[in-house]
């Protein structure tokens, strides 16, 4: 692994600023901006999962909401059967990155191009949506939980402290948990990324043909990055369906793939802070238009997405890093001068001492 990753400040920063906002926030607001920040928090882990495989590992998924859909399902259906969520909880990653796996060995070994690859991404998302809604009867059900097709599932159980006897969170216990796994994921991509893997994932990304004559299998590395990936948006699935006690066919939805999309490209391609701000940031300005009624949502995130790419096609915080960055150089030339100026008059004013 590389020793750049813990001298890099930024890791530091995002990772100090996630511990002040989960330490602190629930003592400054009240309840309700405490669940609606869980939100973002929630949808912060299902961004990072598509940055993740996108940024650096260059697999362009239009249907990441396959991935947060089945884990949330899982999540659900675990949970009411077993009456407890522990064990739901992790099913629901590891079902959505066995299922990644099996998808991505089709997509890989089949040597199916970038654009087929986000075409085959979307219509087994498109799959799963239209099968989830035709589950409303009561022969649709797994035990003792029943699908509901497009009513979806009520009544999903809240995550239990692990180490209370079963007794359900509360929305500060569970802000405080979602935060901590939030650090936890970002943290852990950022050691992938910096390790030997991730190096080699990133050479794929930019040069398939170079890294397979360099002796690297770029299949099973791709493989490998997709189901971290998918495992990733299922536990995201899971955090939202127990934050919501319900889950319906929504969660396979185009708008739910789009959003991932538009958060990525909004806060930056090949960056994990960028595309958490951005949830933040579009998420809450779409929830204070949507209190407005007037707009769709798929028009939102249109008009939100368009000006953007336009203003800032690399995306947030790569142009803000870019911005500072020129500005910090435009400094040092301005001081830069000034000093020469400050020595030119210095000079000149002791020339004229001396004649």
């Amino acid at each position: 692994m590389e020793k750049s990753i813990l001298k890099d400040p930024g890791l530091y920063v995002m990772v100090s600023i996630g511990l002040l906002i989960m330490i602190f926030l629930p003592i400054m607001m009240d309840m309700f901006a405490i669940m609606q920040i869980t939100q973002y928090v929630v949808l912060s882990v299902y961004a990072l999962s598509l940055a993740y495989i996108w940024g650096y590992g260059g697999i362009l998924s239009f249907g990441q909401s396959c991935f947060f859909g089945l884990g949330a399902y899982t999540f659900a259906v675990a949970s009411i059967n077993m009456g407890s969520t522990s064990l739901p909880f992790i099913l629901a990653i590891i079902i959505p990155a066995l299922f990644g796996v099996l998808l991505g060995y089709f997509m890989f070994y089949g040597r199916l191009s970038d654009v087929y690859l986000g075409v085959v991404t979307l219509v087994v998302t498109l799959i799963f949506w239209k099968l989830i809604n035709h589950t409303a009867g009561p022969q649709y059900a797994i035990g003792d939980a029943r699908l509901g097709g497009f009513n979806g599932i009520p009544s999903i159980p809240i995550l239990n402290m692990p180490t209370a006897n079963g007794q359900m969170m509360d929305p500060i216990q569970m802000f405080v948990t979602f935060m901590a796994i939030l650090i936890m994921v970002y943290i852990g991509l950022r050691l992938l990324i910096a390790s030997e893997f991730g190096r080699v994932s990133i050479s794929i990304r930019e040069n398939e043909v170079r890294s397979s004559l360099l002796g690297y299998d770029v299949r099973r590395h791709k493989v490998v990055v997709f189901s971290i990936g998918c495992g990733i948006a299922g536990m995201s699935g899971a955090m939202w369906a127990t934050y919501q006690t319900f889950i319906d066919p929504n969660a396979f939805s185009l708008e739910m793939s789009a959003k991932a999309l538009v958060w990525v490209m909004a806060g930056g391609v090949g960056t994990l802070a960028g595309p958490i701000i951005a949830v933040v940031i579009l998420q809450w300005i779409s929830l204070k238009l949507g209190q407005l009624n007037i707009i769709n949502n798929f028009v939102l995130l249109g008009l939100i997405l368009v000006p953007l790419v336009l203003i800032l096609p690399k995306g947030l915080l790569p142009t803000v890093k870019q911005w500072s960055q020129d500005l910090w150089t435009i400094w040092k030339k301005n001081k830069a001068n000034e000093g020469d100026t400050i020595i030119k008059e210095s000079e000149t004013v002791n020339a004229g001492r001396r004649k």
